[in-house]
């Protein structure tokens, strides 16, 4: 089946960012100046009930779990802390923030909430307190696996999140200056640093690692390249993807990605959507994954065994009965549950390829993976175009060019 979704996952946040007018009180400039006002004085300010943070610990945001009824899965969320409470903590544990480690997120547009996000991995004596709370410091990717693709509240949190997480590991990797290497120091509410030196005071912007991923089909007949590697749990294939060289296009960084790793000589190119991807390892903490359709010229695989585990060609009819909804859907409620009980301290530690141990009962010989990835929507609309032309892609921000309509 194919899943259409309003935004890719991590896509679609529901935060924007306030005027700069510094008469603003909600602005990041003004927004900033009450928490360190705040936090000097450890008492409350006038506009500090209006802001709430997000605490992240070695990249994982802070979170809790309801459970909503027997018969569903429990419901995961954010574990905002007004900045009144979080003082309050601070004031309990000893512990000492500085206002220039907050980073301005935004604010929704219907309320006068402003949202920040502080990493607090040197703080661990907050982790037993905030635990005790019922909250947990879960893992982003974890988090993503158990959030219920329809439910559009879970899928903005995760866009929060993603962006939040996203700016703090780049404010961890940026702490000193790549032209002078003098230490940098955060600036516009942590949204840009600056060099501290002087004669340098370059500015520092946060940057995306772009990623292309791409579905091969050879057209002729009627299948998809898939490939595995061996991170991969088991059963599972996907598109290839890999990173842009300086000099190259997007279309060539395809081609090349395509011949290197599999042998296969890659023709036409058509953009199928984009998504940001916050959950890779921390030296690359954002990627921005740019989906493709490409098509092959030629047909013989050869496998780059430092690359990939395997790559083989699927036939149309094998690919849609990968699109395991039922897989999906108990991974979803497996993470979700396992959420639940690190939040009550049933259990400490999560590992991520227990989610998607799902052997029991009937499986597929082989699945893609979940609509949480871009590649699942890549693979789905190819797979079921012939089916339902005009819904198969529906999600995404543009359609293939018309010269690869006939996927």
């Amino acid at each position: 089946m194919s899943i259409n979704l309003a935004s890719h996952v991590f896509a679609g946040s529901p935060l924007t960012s306030k005027s700069s007018n510094p008469g603003n009180p909600f602005s990041p400039t003004a927004g900033l100046e009450t928490i360190k006002a705040s936090l000097s004085d450890n008492k409350q300010s006038a506009c500090s009930s209006n802001f709430k943070v997000l605490l992240f610990n070695c990249g994982r945001p802070l979170a809790s779990s309801i459970s909503v009824s027997v018969d569903s899965p429990p419901v995961w969320n954010l574990g905002w802390i007004s900045l009144d409470d979080l003082i309050r903590l601070l004031e309990s544990t000893g512990v000492q923030l500085s206002g220039d480690q907050f980073v301005y997120l935004g604010s929704r547009a219907d309320d006068n909430v402003v949202y920040w996000a502080i990493d607090v991995s040197a703080e661990r004596s907050l982790v037993p307190l905030l635990r005790s709370k019922q909250f947990c410091f879960v893992e982003l990717r974890t988090l993503m696996v158990a959030t219920d693709w329809a439910d559009l509240q879970a899928m903005g949190n995760l866009a929060i999140a993603g962006h939040a997480r996203a700016l703090l590991e780049w404010h961890n990797l940026s702490r000193f200056c790549g032209h002078c290497g003098e230490k940098t120091l955060p600036i516009d509410a942590g949204r840009r640093k600056q060099c501290s030196n002087e004669s340098c005071k370059k500015k520092i912007y946060p940057r995306v690692d772009p990623v292309v991923i791409m579905l091969v089909i050879d057209r002729e007949n009627d299948r998809a390249l898939l490939s595995k590697q061996s991170r991969f749990i088991p059963r599972m294939w996907s598109c290839l993807a890999g990173f842009i060289e300086p000099g190259e296009s997007l279309e060539e960084a395809v081609r090349r990605e395509t011949w290197e790793e599999t042998g296969i000589e890659v023709g036409e190119v058509a953009y199928h959507s984009s998504q940001p991807w916050p959950v890779g390892p921390s030296s690359m903490p954002y990627q921005l994954m740019i989906g493709f359709f490409a098509c092959a010229k030629s047909l013989e695989i050869n496998v780059d065994k430092k690359e990939l585990e395997d790559a083989k060609w699927h036939s149309r009819e094998n690919v849609r009965k990968a699109l395991t909804f039922a897989e999906y859907k108990k991974a979803q409620r497996t993470a979700a549950a396992k959420v639940e009980q690190m939040c009550i301290g049933v259990e400490k530690n999560q590992n991520l390829a227990a989610d998607f141990n799902v052997e029991s009962g009937e499986l597929a010989p082989m699945f893609v993976p979940g609509p949480f990835a871009i590649a699942h929507h890549l693979i789905s609309s190819w797979a079921f175009q012939d089916r339902d032309p005009e819904n198969s892609a529906e999600c995404h921000s543009k359609q293939p060019s018309s010269s690869l309509s006939n996927l």
